[in-house]
C-alpha cells in the first residue's frame, strides 16, 4: 500500500463522505453510481486503484435521492467488489450507520438474525475491515471474522451540550431503556451528573409504555441519550414521564437519527425542547425544523482512517487526553495541490 488513502461513496450519504474527503485533505474517489434502465445497481470506479487502501463510505439507510435501505446495501456491496477486482490491496467499509443492526438476535421462532448475515457478506464480497459507529448492540462485532473499529459520536455530543451549559448538577443524563444504561453511564461520566433511567415495556415492535423512573430528576434538565431515534415514541412517552417527575427540561441527544414515519411530526410536539443528532443519516429538512440540531461526525471518520492507514491506534480517539480533533498526524502526501 502507497500513498494517500482513497475514499469513495455511495449515494446514502454522499455529504459526509465529501466532508471526510475534505478533512483527510484528499479528492473523493471517481465512481459512478447509479441504475440501470431494469433498476439493477450500475458501479463503475473510473480511477486507478492497484495497490491502493480504499474506503467506502455508505450508511446502509435511505438516500436523499429516493434508493431505500437495500439500495445502499447493493451499492456498498458492489462497489467493494469492483475495488477489489481492481486490485485495491485493501478495503475498509466505513459505514456510518450500519442498517439491520436492530435484528441482531431472534426474539421468537423463524425469525432471521440479519445484523450477521450483513457481516457474512460484507466479507464474502472483499471488506477486509469495517468501521462503523455506535452500534446498535456493541457485541455485533463478534459476528464480523474481520477487525471492527466502533467509533463513539459520545465525545462530539458532549462538547456540544458543554458548549451549551450542560453538565454537572445542572442535568441528570436518562437511559430511555435498561439496555442503554452502560451508554448513559459513559456520558453521565463525561459530564460529571447524575444518572436515571427509564424502565419499560414493549407490548409489540416499535410500541411502548413507560412503567417506572429510577433516578431524580426534579428540578434539573433531563438529557435522554440514546444510539438512534426511529419513530421517536420511546422518547415522546419518556419525556413525559421526565416532566411529571419535575424535570425543568428535556433534551434528547442520539448518534443516529432514522425519523422512520411520523417521527419528525412526534417529537416536534413533544416534551422535548431539543433533538441533538449526528449526520450518519443524512436529515437534509434539518434546517427547517429548529428544535433539530444536527452534528458532523466527519472529524471523528477522518481521524479513523488516518489512524488505520498509518497503523496507528484508534482507540486512542477517545480517551480523556486526545481531542476527536487531532490531524498532527496528517501524512504530506495527502494534501491536495
Amino acid at each position: 500500500m502507497s500513498g494517500s488513502p482513497l475514499v469513495f461513496s455511495g449515494s446514502s450519504n454522499r455529504v459526509l463522505a465529501e466532508e471526510i474527503a475534505k478533512r483527510l485533505k484528499v479528492q473523493l474517489g471517481k465512481a459512478l453510481v447509479t441504475k440501470f434502465k431494469n433498476e439493477e445497481t450500475r458501479i463503475e470506479i473510473q480511477e486507478n486503484v492497484r495497490g491502493s487502501e480504499a474506503f467506502v463510505v455508505q450508511s446502509i439507510c435511505k438516500a436523499p435521492n429516493g434508493n431505500g435501505v437495500n439500495d445502499a446495501v447493493m451499492e456498498l456491496l458492489l462497489m467493494i467488489d469492483a475495488l477489489r477486482r481492481a486490485s485495491a490491496s485493501r478495503i475498509t467499509a466505513v459505514i456510518p450507520y450500519y442498517g439491520y443492526a436492530k435484528q441482531d438476535k431472534k426474539t421468537k421462532g423463524r425469525e432471521p438474525i440479519s445484523a450477521k448475515v450483513m457481516a457474512n457478506i460484507l466479507k464474502v464480497t472483499g471488506a477486509k475491515r469495517i468501521v462503523t459507529m455506535d452500534l446498535h448492540a456493541a457485541q455485533i462485532q463478534g459476528f464480523f471474522d474481520i477487525p471492527v473499529d466502533n467509533l463513539m459520536a459520545m465525545p462530539t455530543l458532549c462538547n456540544y451540550l458543554k458548549k451549551e451549559g450542560l453538565y454537572d448538577d445542572k442535568i441528570v443524563v436518562v437511559s430511555p431503556d435498561a439496555g442503554g444504561v452502560h451508554r448513559a453511564e459513559l456520558f453521565a461520566k463525561r459530564l460529571s451528573s447524575s444518572l436515571a433511567i427509564v424502565f419499560k415495556r414493549r407490548p409489540e415492535p416499535d410500541v411502548n409504555e413507560v412503567a417506572e423512573i429510577v433516578g431524580d430528576v426534579e428540578g434539573k434538565a433531563a438529557i435522554i441519550v440514546d444510539d438512534m431515534i426511529s419513530t421517536g415514541g420511546t422518547l415522546d412517552k419518556a419525556a413525559q414521564a421526565i416532566r411529571r417527575r419535575g424535570a425543568t427540561r428535556v433534551l434528547t441527544v442520539a448518534t443516529h437519527g432514522i425519523f422512520a414515519g411520523e417521527a419528525v411530526e412526534v417529537l416536534e410536539n413533544s416534551e422535548i425542547e431539543r433533538i441533538i443528532v449526528t449526520n450518519t443519516i443524512p436529515f437534509e429538512d434539518s434546517a427547517s425544523h429548529p428544535k433539530f440540531v444536527q452534528l458532523s461526525i466527519a472529524q471523528t471518520f477522518a481521524d479513523a482512517i488516518l489512524r488505520i492507514t498509518t497503523n496507528r491506534s484508534v482507540s486512542e480517539l477517545f480517551g480523556d487526553d486526545l481531542p476527536a480533533a487531532d490531524l498532527s498526524f496528517v501524512p504530506e502526501t495527502a494534501a491536495v495541490g
